[in-house]
C-alpha cells in the first residue's frame, strides 16, 4: 500500500448482504427455529436481529400459517377416556385431549385445535360435510389447515342468523370450504321466520330446494350440543329468549342442535317455532356416515351424552374432563 492511500474499510471489496424484506426474516426466523432447531438467542445473533424481533417473527409465522405445530391424532384417540367412550356407547372413534389447567376456555382451544388437524382425515372424495353453527364449530372452521380436499362438498346446515363474533352458520362453513379448497352451499335463508306460510313458500323456491336437498343429503357433519341455560347460544342469538329456555329446560330440554331443542334421550321437543324454522331436522341429522360432535366444558356433558344417546353422534371430540363427566353421567344420571 502506498503512502497516502486510504485504508480499505471492513466492508469495502466484499459485497454487502442485501436486506431482507420482513416477509423474508419472517421465513429465515421459522426455518432457523423449526428446521435447524436454533434458539432464540443464535437465531438473533445469526440474522443480526434483537431477541424481540425473533420472538415476534416467530409468532407472526405462526399467525399466517408459515408454521403450523401439531401433534399426531392417534395417540389422542388411544387414549384411555376415547377407548372408554367408544366402548360404552358405540361409537365409531373419539379423541380425548387432556383438559387445561388454566381452565375450561383453553381446554376448548384444545379440542377445537386437535378436531381441525382431525377432520381432513376423517374426509373422502364425494363427501358432502354438513356445518354447524355456533363458537365451537366457528373455531374448529378458523383452526382448519389449507389443503385442497377433492371432490368435497360443504353444506351449511342450518339458515342465517345474526351471531356476536362471526359465529353465524354462514361463516363456518365458508371458513372451511376455502380452508379446504372445496365447493360451497350456503342455505340463502334466514334461520326463523315469524310466519308459517312464508316459510313454506321460500322452500318451493328453485334455489331454496336445491340448497335444502343439499343440506338432508349430507353423509357427514361436524357440530355442537349447545346448553339450555341463560348463556345458551340459541339465547345470545335471539332465537329463544331467557324465560323461553327456562321453560324448555323445566319441560326437559338439556341440549340445542342446530337451534333445536333435545330432551336427556336425544328427542325433540315438539315446539311451535319449529314449524317456522328452516335448516336441518333433527331426523336428518342422525344416521350419517360420520357425525363428529364436538364439545368441552363442565355444562357440555349432559347436553353431549343427550346428542350421543340420541343417535346423533359418531365421532365424538371433547377434553378429559368432560369425557370423564359424561361416563359418570351415563352411569349414575342424578
Amino acid at each position: 500500500m502506498t503512502t497516502g492511500q486510504k485504508k480499505p474499510g471492513p466492508t469495502e471489496g466484499r459485497s454487502l448482504p442485501r436486506a431482507r424484506s420482513q416477509d423474508e426474516g419472517i421465513i429465515e426466523v421459522a426455518w432457523c427455529y423449526y428446521q435447524e432447531g436454533m434458539n432464540q438467542n443464535e437465531i438473533a445473533e445469526r440474522l443480526g436481529f434483537s431477541r424481540a424481533t425473533v420472538v415476534n417473527y416467530l409468532s407472526e409465522a405462526r399467525r399466517r400459517d408459515y408454521v403450523r405445530i401439531t401433534l399426531d391424532h392417534t395417540i389422542f384417540r388411544n387414549q384411555e377416556l376415547a377407548r372408554r367412550l367408544v366402548e360404552t356407547f358405540g361409537l365409531k372413534d373419539a379423541i380425548v385431549v387432556p383438559s387445561s389447567s388454566d381452565g375450561p376456555e383453553r381446554s376448548l382451544d384444545r379440542v377445537t385445535r386437535v378436531v381441525a388437524d382431525w377432520l381432513p382425515s376423517l374426509l373422502e372424495p364425494g363427501d358432502r360435510l354438513g356445518v354447524a353453527w355456533g363458537e365451537t364449530i366457528y373455531r374448529v372452521a378458523e383452526a382448519a389447515p389449507r389443503l385442497t380436499l377433492n371432490e368435497l362438498t360443504v353444506v351449511q346446515l342450518v339458515g342465517s342468523r345474526p351471531a356476536a363474533m362471526g359465529f353465524a352458520a354462514e361463516t363456518s362453513s365458508a371458513t372451511l370450504a376455502r380452508r379446504y379448497g372445496a365447493h360451497c352451499i350456503n342455505l340463502h335463508v334466514p334461520l326463523v321466520l315469524s310466519d308459517r306460510e312464508l316459510v313454506d313458500r321460500l322452500k318451493q323456491e328453485p334455489v331454496i330446494r336445491e340448497q335444502l336437498e343439499a343440506v338432508a343429503t349430507c353423509n357427514k357433519t361436524i357440530f355442537a350440543c349447545g346448553t339450555c341455560g341463560e348463556d345458551s347460544h340459541v339465547v345470545h342469538t335471539g332465537l329463544l329468549d331467557r324465560a323461553d329456555i327456562d321453560t324448555f329446560a323445566r319441560q326437559g330440554a338439556v341440549g340445542v342442535i342446530c337451534g333445536r331443542l333435545i330432551d336427556g334421550e336425544g328427542r325433540g321437543l315438539d315446539r311451535e317455532i319449529e314449524s317456522r324454522m328452516i335448516g336441518v331436522t333433527l331426523d336428518q341429522m342422525r344416521g350419517k356416515d360420520m357425525g363428529l360432535l364436538v364439545g368441552s366444558g363442565p355444562e357440555r356433558a349432559r347436553p353431549m351424552l343427550a346428542a350421543i344417546r340420541g343417535g346423533y353422534a359418531t365421532h365424538v371430540a371433547t377434553c378429559s374432563d368432560t369425557a370423564m363427566n359424561i361416563l359418570k353421567l351415563a352411569l349414575d344420571p342424578c
